[in-house]
C-alpha cells in the first residue's frame, strides 16, 4: 500500500490546464521526436525535462549487466529527477518510443518554475523525490559499481565518500563475491589495482581520490561567481540551514564541504526527538531534504572542497583552497563542526577505515553482520548508533567510562539500549588495547574501577566520544576558547568589531560569523544548530547593510 501510494506520487498524469500552465511557466518548446531517440544519456548534465503530448519515452537502468525497463511515460507525463534540482548527472536513459511529441524544458526553466509557480510546482518537486526514493529502494538497481577489499582502507574510503553524498552504488567484496575475478578480468585489472570505480561497462577509475571521483562521476560542481554575498563552509545542519535561508533570501550563496553534506547528523540512522518528525527521521533523510531546498532556491553546494585558510582583502574574506580558485565573499559564516576524538588506545589509529569507524550507517554494518561489534561512548550518537547496529550484529558491547548511561543520553534512547536485545552495557569501562594485522581482529575492555580485562574478538570498533572543533584552517584573530571553539558575541575577548558590540553569532572579526558545533557554547543537537544556521542570516542582512 506504501509503495503503491508512493509511485502514484512519483508519477502522477497531469491534465491539459496542468501540462499548459507547466508549458507557459517554463516556456518549454515544441518538439516531435522519432521512434528510438535518445532524449537522455546516462551521465549527462544540465539535461532537458520532457512532458509527453503524444507517444511515450521509456526509462531504462543501464547501470547493470542488460539495459531494464523502469518505467513508460506516455501522454500525461512527464520525465526527470531531483538531479534537475542538485546539478547532478542523469543515472538513467531515455528512449523515445514510436512518434512522440514533447514539449521540452531546459533544467534553468524548471527551477525557475518550482519557485514562482508553486501549485504545479510542488506536483514535480515531489515526483522528482518519490522517484529517487524508489530508485534507492529498488533491489535491482546497480548504480555505480565498487569493487575492493573489505580489508582495504581506500575501498572503505570510496564507500564512504559515495554513502555520505547519495550516490547509488552496488558492493562488491573481492573476499565473498564470486563475481568478482570475472569482472575484474572483463575490466582488465587485477586485485591490485582496487579499489575501482565502473558504470555498466565503462571503468571509470582505479583507486581515486575523492575529488578524482567526485569528478569522473559528475558531482564535481565549477564555482562561478567572483565575489559571492555568502559563504558557508561546512554543510552540516547549521550550514544547510544557513544556505537555505540565505538563498530563499536573495543572497548569492555558496556552500563549501570537504567530504559529504549532513556532518555528523548525516550519518544518524534515526533522529527520533526531532520537532515534527514523531516517528523519527534518518540523518540521511534530513539531509537530502535539506540539500534539495538548498539547491532549489540557487544555493551552490561544492563537494568536495577543503578549505585550507582564511585571509582577508579589505572587508572581504578570502577562503584558499586545497584545489582551485580562491572563493571571496562579503559574509562568512563557519559551520565546520566538531569530529569525534581518536581513542587514545594503542592501534587504534592503525585501524581506522579497517576495524575502527566513526560513523554507523548501513555502509558500515555490511562488513559485521554476525560479530561482535563494540560501541565506545555515552552520548545520543552512541546510544543510536548501538541500536542501528544491534540489528545487524550478533552482539554489541557498549562501552563507557562513566557510571550512569542516563548521564549523558537522552532518556527515550538510553531505556531503548537497556531494552535493546543482544546489546551489552559495561560502565566504568573503557578500551585498553586493538590489535590485528591488515584488519583489527580483537579489543581489550578494561574495567576502570576493578581493573578486570576481557578479550573481545571484533573487527568494529565505533567510536563516538567526546568532539574536536574543525577548526586548524582559522587564523588567530577569530578568537577560539581553550579547546578550540570559536567565541562569538559576548563571550569575544577584548577586541570587538569596530564601532558596535559583536552580533549574537558574530565571531572577533567583523562580518565572520560561526553556527553549529563548532560554536563555543552550542548546544550540540541538531534542532539547534538548525536554528542558529537560520538565525545567523539576520544578521548576515544586518551586517551587508553596513556595508
Amino acid at each position: 500500500m506504501v509503495q503503491h501510494a508512493l509511485h502514484s506520487v512519483a508519477f502522477p498524469e497531469l491534465n491539459e490546464q496542468q501540462i499548459t500552465e507547466l508549458a507557459e511557466c517554463t516556456n518549454a518548446t515544441l518538439r516531435r521526436c522519432r521512434d528510438g531517440e535518445v532524449l537522455i544519456e546516462v551521465g549527462a548534465r544540465q539535461f532537458l525535462c520532457f512532458v509527453v503530448l503524444r507517444g511515450c519515452v521509456e526509462i531504462l537502468d543501464v547501470s547493470g549487466a542488460a539495459p531494464r525497463s523502469l518505467v513508460v511515460h506516455e501522454a500525461g507525463h512527464f520525465t526527470g529527477d531531483v538531479s534537475h534540482v542538485t546539478g547532478n548527472p542523469a543515472v538513467i536513459r531515455a528512449v523515445v518510443r514510436g512518434e512522440t511529441i514533447v514539449h521540452a524544458i531546459t533544467t534553468v526553466a524548471l527551477k525557475r518554475m518550482i519557485n514562482l509557480c508553486p501549485e504545479i510546482g510542488d506536483i514535480v518537486m515531489q515526483a522528482f523525490i518519490a522517484r529517487r526514493q524508489l530508485l534507492r529502494e529498488s533491489p535491482d538497481f546497480t548504480g555505480l559499481r565498487v569493487i575492493g577489499s573489505r580489508y582495504s582502507k581506500d575501498s572503505f574510503r570510496v564507500r564512504e565518500f559515495l554513502a555520505k553524498n547519495h550516490v547509488m552504488f552496488t558492493w562488491l567484496d573481492i573476499e565473498a563475491d564470486p563475481e568478482v575475478r570475472a569482472l575484474l578480468e572483463h575490466f582488465g585489472v587485477t586485485e591490485a589495482d582496487t579499489p575501482i570505480v565502473a558504470c555498466a561497462e565503462m571503468l571509470l577509475r582505479r583507486n581515486p581520490s575523492n575529488r578524482e571521483l567526485a569528478d569522473a562521476i559528475g558531482i564535481l560542481q565549477p564555482l562561478e561567481h567572483a565575489l559571492y554575498d555568502l559563504a558557508i563552509v561546512g554543510s552540516g545542519p547549521a550550514g544547510l540551514a544557513a544556505a537555505v535561508y540565505g538563498a530563499s533570501e536573495g543572497l548569492n550563496t555558496v556552500v563549501l564541504e570537504h567530504v559529504a553534506p549532513g556532518g555528523q547528523a548525516g550519518s544518524s540512522m534515526r533522529i527520533e526527538n526531532y520537532l515534527g518528525f514523531p516517528t523519527g527521521i534518518t540523518g540521511g533523510e534530513l539531509t537530502d531534504r535539506a540539500i534539495y531546498q538548498a539547491n532549489k532556491f540557487g544555493a551552490r553546494i561544492s563537494v568536495p572542497a577543503r578549505v585550507t585558510k582564511l585571509a582577508f582583502d579589505g572587508p572581504y574574506p578570502v577562503l584558499e583552497l586545497e584545489e582551485g580558485e580562491p572563493v571571496v565573499a562579503k559574509c562568512l559564516l563557519i559551520a565546520t563542526g566538531a569530529k569525534y576524538r581518536r581513542l587514545p588506545v594503542e592501534g587504534c589509529a592503525q585501524f581506522e577505515g579497517c576495524g575502527v569507524y566513526y560513523a554507523a550507517t548501513f555502509n558500515e554494518a555490511d562488513s559485521c553482520r554476525d560479530q561482535d561489534v563494540i560501541v565506545v561512548g555515552g552520548g545520543n550518537s552512541a546510544g543510536q548508533a548501538a541500536v542501528f547496529l544491534a540489528s545487524h550484529a550478533r552482539r554489541v558491547l557498549v562501552v563507557i567510562r562513566g557510571s550512569d548511561l542516563y548521564d549523558g543520553m537522552s532518556s527515550y534512547l538510553a531505556k531503548r539500549l537497556e531494552d535493546t536485545q543482544h546489546v551489552e552495557i559495561h560502565l566504568n569501562s573503557e578500551i585498553a588495547q586493538m590489535r590485528g594485522d591488515a584488519f583489527l581482529a580483537e579489543a581489550d575492555i578494561r574495567n576502570r574501577k576493578t581493573g578486570e580485562q576481557r578479550t573481545i574478538v571484533t573487527q568494529a570498533v565505533f567510536s563516538f566520544i567526546g568532539a574536536t572543533p574543525r577548526t586548524e584552517w582559522l587564523p588567530d584573530e577569530i578568537q577560539k576558547d581553550a579547546k578550540g571553539f570559536v567565541l562569538t558575541g559576548s563571550s569575544i575577548r577584548d577586541a570587538r568589531p569596530a564601532g558596535r558590540d559583536p552580533f549574537h553569532l558574530e565571531t572577533s572579526r567583523r562580518g565572520v560569523f560561526a553556527a553549529g558545533d563548532v560554536r563555543a557554547g552550542s548546544i550540540k543537537r541538531v534542532a539547534s544548530a538548525v536554528g542558529e544556521g537560520s538565525m545567523a542570516i539576520q544578521f548576515v542582512h544586518e551586517y551587508l547593510k553596513e556595508l
